[in-house]
């Protein structure tokens, strides 16, 4: 029995060409940034009229949206890729500066400035949720910190919304909080050029700040 078509060839050329002008707008992030997006400019690059872009992508923003989606995807992919592979807090972290550094143009898109004007759905969201998911279950098989938790662990207690349906307690989310913000703090700063000059490693700076997330 042959296999059912999955697809027409009208709808396998629509998504070359979707992909293909994706490819164009990662340029023209790279050259110019999110905020200076320009459909007509891709479409002067393929050879198209803007209104024949517009058949592909109805707008800038739904352009925007692609990109941030696919990004947040890899990222979330690369996550359960290593947490598959039996890597813990330390691997996800390693797996999360490898990413980065293989396209930091990708990484700014969503962390990075948000896009004036533009407001990603729902959707987008609930994949990036997923990427913390990973990392509250990599905190929680952690030997439990010592110390009382503070403030901000009695806030978590009423305020984890953001963790899904994740049973840990507030103090494997304040972890995984710490983890998030400060391992992106460096990332954020080395791939922005701010440590050039400064005479010094980012990554050991980057595993200096792992060890003390990791404690002893």
């Amino acid at each position: 029995m042959s296999k059912a078509r999955t697809s027409t060839p009208r709808e396998r050329y629509r998504a070359q060409v979707r992909a293909e002008i994706k490819e164009y707008a990662w340029e023209q992030i790279a050259t110019a940034g999110a905020s200076a997006l320009s459909l007509n400019a891709i479409a002067k690059r393929m050879g198209m009229s803007g209104p024949a872009l517009y058949r592909y992508f109805d707008g800038r923003d739904e352009l925007i949206t692609e990109l941030i989606r696919d990004a947040y995807r890899s990222q979330a992919d690369t996550f359960r890729t290593a947490a598959g592979a039996g890597a813990g807090l330390a691997g996800l972290a390693h797996a999360l500066r490898a990413w980065a550094l293989d396209d930091p143009q990708r990484y700014f898109l969503i962390h990075g400035t948000p896009v004036p004007g533009y407001h990603a759905p729902d959707d987008i969201t609930e994949i990036a949720a997923e990427t913390m998911a990973v990392i509250v279950d990599a905190c929680a098989a952690l030997p439990p910190s010592d110390g009382a938790g503070g403030a901000f662990d009695a806030h978590l207690d009423t305020h984890r919304q953001w963790a899904g349906d994740r049973a840990a307690d507030s103090a494997v989310l304040h972890r995984a909080l710490s983890f998030w913000s400060r391992l992106h703090g460096v990332l954020s700063l080395e791939l922005a050029g701010q440590f050039t000059g400064m005479g010094f490693d980012p990554a050991l700076l980057f595993e200096a700040e792992l060890k003390d997330l990791l404690g002893p």
